[in-house]
């Protein structure tokens, strides 16, 4: 009689592979944190002293220093852009992978309704993605500063104000719709791990 194999997480179930699962928390906690920086630098002044030496956050636990004297907003503008782009290097390589590696089947768990909304917050998940970190890169381009990656001179600016405020509003929209179905993946995953436990966070973690 044929059993089931087991292993540390119980029963073996069809996974992500480790590179996904990698992409997949990787970006996730980028992407969290890019936000909590948004909403801090839009709040900063502007005309502050210029400094060389940056509390981060203002927690007292991790210090940046820059070799240039800016100001506290033209830091955390430059950090924005600088973690922005290096998240959209990952992202296109994170749907790469997934174009090339087919990803386990849905639950048996999950309704038709269920796969079909999953499916379709995946797809739009994989969208903005790329959308909004592309519309802030395009946002910066419009701008006099363009973009400096980690100090680096990497794109220049063009000082257009029409196509910089038309690519900050994408920026935003796309940003606003990310955080519902953000939202919406969570409850979903919860779900399933709360009350139908089928193993769906089991799927998405680390294994050999």
């Amino acid at each position: 009689m044929a059993t089931k194999k087991t292993s540390y997480f119980g029963p073996k179930i069809n996974r992500y592979n480790n590179v996904a699962i990698l992409l997949h928390w990787l970006i996730a906690i980028t992407i969290i944190f890019m936000f909590l920086l948004g909403w801090y630098m839009h709040e900063l002044p502007k005309g502050a002293p210029k400094v060389t030496n940056f509390d981060l956050f203002d927690l007292g636990l991790i210090n940046i220093d820059v070799a240039k004297e800016v100001s506290v907003r033209t830091f955390y503008y430059n950090l924005h852009k600088s973690i922005g782009l290096t998240l959209f290097i990952l992202i296109l390589f994170r749907v790469y992978w997934r174009l090339n590696h087919k990803p386990p089947k849905m639950l048996t768990s999950m309704s038709s309704f269920e796969i079909k909304l999953a499916t379709a917050a995946h797809h739009s998940l994989y969208l903005l993605m790329v959308l909004i970190p592309l519309s802030g890169i395009i946002m910066s381009i419009g701008s006099k500063y363009g973009i400096h990656w980690f100090g680096i001179p990497f794109l220049p600016g063009i000082d257009s104000e029409d196509l910089r405020n038309l690519f900050k509003e994408f920026h935003e929209i796309f940003g606003q719709i990310l955080i519902l179905i953000l939202i919406l993946h969570v409850a979903g995953a919860l779900k399933h791990t709360l009350i139908n436990k089928d193993g769906v966070l089991k799927r998405m973690w680390f294994h050999k």
